[in-house]
């Protein structure tokens, strides 16, 4: 059995492996999980392991090499920011604001889920 002290380093090591995603990576992830059957899926069921297997094998369809794990994750922080970046906006008197794949997220999270991201890009 492993010490949580190793178990991290290993979980810290694995996490550096991974390489950054680019913005037309996160584009495609964005298209796959905005997919209407994803979506439905997600929204549906609670246990979500082979939906994130789905969605990785979506993008490795588009040329990527994400496992679900990576991709729950990158999932997961788009959401989060998208989350603050619209409770900052609904405050009274702030400026508002905007981030990157703001709208495509909206699409996806802000209640139009028969929306599907507009912007994909084909595996060349």
């Amino acid at each position: 059995m492993q010490s949580s002290s190793s178990l991290e380093t290993m979980q810290s090591q694995n996490r550096q492996r991974a390489p950054a995603w680019t913005e037309r990576e996160v584009w495609d992830l964005i298209a796959v999980w905005g997919d209407k059957s994803v979506l439905a899926e997600l929204h549906s069921k609670r246990r979500n392991a082979k939906i994130f297997e789905k969605i990785s094998n979506g993008m490795k369809d588009r040329g990527y090499n994400r496992d679900p794990q990576q991709s729950r994750v990158k999932i997961k922080e788009l959401r989060q920011t998208y989350q603050k970046t619209r409770e900052a906006n609904s405050r009274s008197g702030s400026e508002p604001q905007t981030r990157r794949f703001y709208d495509e997220l909206h699409a996806i999270l802000g209640g139009a889920a028969s929306t599907t991201p507009t912007l994909c890009f084909d595996a060349i």
